[in-house]
């Protein structure tokens, strides 16, 4: 067998998880919090609803936005919703 060479380095603690500077799905959320209504139907033609809604928690998640928006599915339709805060 040959010798392979590597290191191991102790830490403190692990990083947090890093999420990408910006997305496709923020201009959905833009234009939400810019908008009047207070709930809106999201239609995001070629993919699934609960997907859109995985992909937009994400990034609710990122930009702090958990206790202004609200996401839900009901029959494969994706709802945005504006928490009374916002």
């Amino acid at each position: 067998m040959s010798e392979i060479k590597f290191s191991l380095i102790p830490i403190k603690k692990k990083p947090s998880r890093r999420y990408r500077k910006g997305s496709k799905y923020d201009p959905i959320l833009d234009d939400f919090i810019k908008a009047s209504h207070e709930l809106v139907e999201v239609k995001f033609e070629g993919k699934d609803a609960n997907y859109l809604r995985t992909q937009l928690n994400k990034r609710i998640e990122v930009r702090d936005l958990k206790e202004k928006i609200k996401t839900s599915v009901v029959n494969n339709v994706l709802y945005l919703e504006k928490l009374k805060n916002l």
